[in-house]
């Protein structure tokens, strides 16, 4: 029986990989480094930022010492484009809500950084339905190391069999899939609705069922 439900937050409830790609490449145009589309989607979408900026060192010679200012200045854009574009979404608000008052235990596990996760659950109003939050800086690992959902599960107290998840990039897909939970695949932010969720779980219930027979 599934007890719990994890979401990614980026592009699962918000739908905001354009704002971490303006925000990211607004702070490394500064240095001559802009990501092109094509390679944040296919190589960096859902790492976090200082993920990203160890690989622009290691490919593109990116100095080091730029780091920190670099993250810094990434999350000061990303929270002003936040405060300028993230709006409540009523289908989310009405799937988060059903869910809980069924009973299910819900979290958002992101890469982001905690102010981001925070602010953004917080604009979208979707933060009085979560039971927790987690960010990249709440583990040692970000994903597609499964270690947020791990800890996720451990703080709940469930077991990955009575857990799902939903991902929406293969990094964050591979990490839901490595904890050892259900997963559903994110295709787009309309797939994140009661109904689909609801026959995922029945889904779920239904193998298992065949499963024991």
């Amino acid at each position: 029986m599934i007890k719990a439900i994890l979401f990614d937050m980026d592009g699962v409830l918000i739908e905001a990989k354009d704002w971490h790609y303006d925000a990211l490449n607004r702070a490394l145009e500064k240095f001559g480094m802009a990501i092109d589309r094509d390679a944040h989607l296919t190589t960096y979408d859902g790492l976090p930022t200082r993920r990203k900026l160890e690989m622009l060192s290691k490919t593109r010679g990116l100095p080091t010492r730029l780091h920190g200012f670099l993250n810094d200045l990434k999350q000061a854009y990303t929270l002003e484009i936040i405060y300028g574009k993230c709006k409540p979404n009523f289908t989310h608000q009405r799937t988060l809500s059903r869910l809980k008052a069924e009973g299910y235990r819900l979290g958002v596990c992101s890469n982001s950084v905690r102010p981001t996760v925070e602010t953004m659950m917080r604009l979208a109003r979707l933060d009085g339905y979560l039971e927790l939050m987690l960010s990249n800086e709440d583990v040692q690992k970000a994903k597609p190391d499964p270690e947020i959902y791990t800890a996720a599960m451990a703080r709940m107290g469930v077991a990955p069999k009575e857990t799902l998840i939903l991902e929406d990039n293969d990094h964050g897909i591979a990490a839901a899939r490595a904890s050892g939970a259900h997963v559903l695949v994110i295709g787009q932010k309309e797939d994140v609705n009661y109904d689909n969720i609801r026959r995922h779980i029945d889904q779920i219930r239904a193998n298992a069922q065949a499963s024991a027979a």
